[in-house]
């Protein structure tokens, strides 16, 4: 491989790269660890540390007390508004203050989502706690390490560049003094130097030098999760505590005009409660709560609304777009003069993020306080929304968030947290409300739905010189084009979705580069060029064409893509998002029984910058394809008259061991560059992966999710 300068940086040699190749067959084992492993008990109340100022800029102006606080039992408590679903940072984090303080990762403890006590992170999402949080971490860690030192020479008067720092332990070299991070835990000069700023320009330790990052630290709490004591939020249990029930309508839309309440309030110890639209209940039993709310529901009178079905979804989609003269395409005069021309349609339906715990909250009230436990990506967020609902101030509601059962992009908003609330007032009792499992696949917000609409032309040497992308609904990002085209030209358009819609894993880069790299195969086609060629050809970008052109080669790419059989092929893509690069390359065949696609390989490369934690890092890919294959192959919500039809998983097939690959993954170490997330990217290869492979073997190109074998 050649030297190249990417963007920003200076030139580097591709032969520096660190692959890290993992090849196996996906096991039962395997896949637990990918989709079980990483939550942890949330620690319990500390002194007042908490100081907000600066978490969602990255923690400039935050205090090192915000952030940090020493244990006489040389315990080493880091608090972050970031919370564990599954997705490693616990050990991320506890990995990032380590490192800096000179201590093994085992004498740090995390306190995460309580937003009495921790700084306020942002959302965790968006790729964003490695870049966004880790970085705040480790500088608080340094300044608290740089002031501790400075505490020991002064007590010595001796000079900083005779001490080392080493486990916690501070040594001076010459007297052989020592002074444990405990024995200062109590000095009043270090809360004095504590309540400082931490400073912008603080020394980080050097990838080179890293002893704990960069290593395999497992899960801090992974034998609570084998031996089942980990406290799921579904798990919290509160004196006194009711389980509650809301009434859902029956169908989209649809409004609630009456309802008696009587039959539930003669039940023994059931509080009933209309509020408006809102109907509950809450009783000593989940029993006892179901059966008073059926009987409540019985006299419900509902007025009903016109809503699309899930066949009518597109078209409803593009009638109702809010900017209709931008789906106009300005090159229009420009194509009309291109050797070739194409024009396509992709369309990619709703679906759920089906996360392994549905939405729950525990509400209690106190002294005119509340406080919450649930599983949320957003803890602030969601103490903002419980504030302006019960209208207290932010200080008066407490949120609190053991890590939880995943969240893929779907626990943004606070509704369970609300719900229990209303109804914990209500009862001047504490209330447990729990999701089913037919209310999280009815109404959470789904990934969107979308059109995309492409078109492209090449001039007389098959060369892409015209590109007009258009997506409708699902959002901007992952719209703009990675590929060098002259005259190009890509938007996301807003339209009226009858469906409740938000973030999802990766979120519209699922569809646009499913659609992108589609049509770039289709394109291929009609320059008579490898689809691998084609690409290359058009992209600039260096580390894009550095996982493209590693994949390519271990999957074998050349020789396979020229075997051709009706049954089976072979297909590949690449996109980047969030900062970080991924290539896939597949192999798939038809079922000869069934006629359903099978997956029989994936062959991924993954490239986020320095890898701080190489099997979180693998997990995290492994279970980006996993949850890909879903979408790629059968999920996609079917509804009619504003009812949902397939709202279990019964109906609604996420993927099963039978359906799982053999995975070659390999992860491309750049410890020249910063590290970038990796919980979203390796998922947005696959579909079209897979897409590209079933044009390969037949011929005919796949417009749509999920992805059917041609007749």
């Amino acid at each position: 491989m050649t030297s190249f300068a990417p963007f920003g940086i200076a030139p580097v040699d591709v032969e520096s790269m660190e692959p890290m190749r993992f090849s196996f067959g996906f096991s039962r084992r395997g896949f637990v660890q990918t989709l079980g492993a990483g939550l942890m008990i949330a620690a319990g109340p500390l002194p007042a540390l908490a100081q907000r100022s600066g978490g969602r800029t990255g923690g400039r102006g935050q205090t090192v007390a915000a952030r940090l606080h020493l244990g006489k039992d040389g315990t080493i408590t880091v608090l972050t508004g970031k919370i564990e679903m599954g997705q490693g940072a616990r050990a991320e984090l506890s990995q990032a203050a380590a490192e800096e303080l000179r201590v093994p990762v085992d004498r740090i403890r995390m306190i995460m989502g309580d937003t009495s006590q921790v700084p306020d992170d942002g959302i965790t999402a968006g790729s964003r706690t490695t870049p966004g949080t880790v970085p705040p971490v480790r500088q608080a860690a340094a300044t608290a390490r740089n002031l501790l030192i400075d505490l020991a020479c002064q007590r010595w008067s001796v000079d900083r560049n005779t001490v080392e720092v080493r486990d916690g332990l501070i040594t001076h070299a010459t007297t052989q003094k020592k002074l444990t991070y405990a024995d200062l835990a109590d000095a009043e000069e270090v809360a004095k130097a504590f309540a400082q700023a931490v400073p912008s320009d603080v020394s980080l330790t050097p990838v080179k030098e890293w002893k704990v990052l960069g290593t395999s630290v497992p899960r801090p709490n992974q034998r609570d999760l084998v031996i089942g004591a980990h406290q799921f939020p579904s798990d919290i249990s509160r004196p006194g505590m009711l389980y509650g029930k809301v009434l859902r309508p029956p169908a989209y839309g649809a409004k609630l005009i009456s309802i008696d309440l009587a039959p539930a309030k003669a039940m023994k110890d059931v509080i009933a409660l209309q509020d408006g639209q809102f109907v509950g209940v809450a009783a000593p039993t989940t029993h006892l709560a179901r059966q008073a709310l059926d009987a409540i529901a019985a006299t419900a009178k509902w007025e009903t609304a016109p809503h699309p079905s899930s066949k009518e979804i597109f078209d409803y989609l593009k009638e109702h777009v809010q900017s209709r003269n931008d789906l106009k395409n300005p090159f229009e005069a420009d194509l009309a003069k291109a050797a070739k021309v194409l024009k396509q349609t992709y369309r990619v339906p709703y679906v759920q993020h089906a996360p392994l715990e549905t939405r729950v909250a525990v509400a209690e009230w106190a002294d005119g306080k509340l406080t919450v436990w649930t599983c949320t990506q957003n803890p602030f967020g969601y103490q903002g929304e419980l504030a302006r609902t019960f209208r207290l101030a932010n200080d008066k509601v407490r949120v609190l968030v053991p890590d939880f059962g995943s969240g893929y992009g779907g626990k943004h908003t606070g509704e369970a947290a609300i719900e229990a609330a209303r109804l914990a007032q209500a009862a001047a009792r504490p209330v447990i409300v729990k999701w089913t499992r037919t209310e999280e696949f009815t109404w959470a917000y789904f990934r969107p739905a979308a059109v995309i609409e492409i078109e492209a032309g090449l001039d007389d040497k098959g060369g892409l010189k015209i590109w007009h992308f258009v997506n409708l609904n699902a959002g901007g990002s992952g719209v703009d084009t990675p590929y060098r085209i002259p005259q190009a030209r890509s938007r996301a358009l807003s339209s009226n979705s009858p469906l409740r819609q938000g973030s999802y894993r990766a979120l519209a880069s699922t569809g646009s580069n499913f659609a992108r790299e589609c049509f770039m195969d289709e394109l291929a086609a009609a320059a008579g060029v490898d689809p691998l060629e084609f690409r290359l050809a058009h992209l600039e970008n260096p580390r894009l064409r550095a996982v493209l052109e590693e994949a390519a080669k271990r999957f074998g790419w050349t020789e396979r893509s020229r075997k051709q059989s009706p049954n089976a092929g072979v297909g590949l893509a690449c996109g980047t998002e969030k900062g970080s690069f991924v290539a896939a390359c597949v192999d798939v065949a038809r079922d000869p029984d069934t006629g359903d696609i099978r997956v029989r390989q994936v062959c991924e490369v993954f490239e986020c910058g320095a890898i701080l934690n190489p099997n979180n890092l693998l997990s995290q890919v492994q279970s980006c394809i996993v949850m890909g294959l879903g979408p790629a192959l059968r999920e996609q919500m079917e509804f009619e008259n504003g009812r949902m039809l397939n709202a279990s998983f019964g109906k609604y097939r996420v993927p099963r061991f039978k359906d799982l690959p053999e995975l070659d993954i390999h992860l491309l170490n750049r410890p020249d560059l910063p590290s970038a997330g990796g919980g979203e990217t390796p998922l947005i290869a696959l579909a079209p992966a897979i897409a590209n492979a079933v044009f390969h073997a037949t011929g005919k190109a796949v417009h749509e999710l999920p992805i059917r074998w041609p007749a």
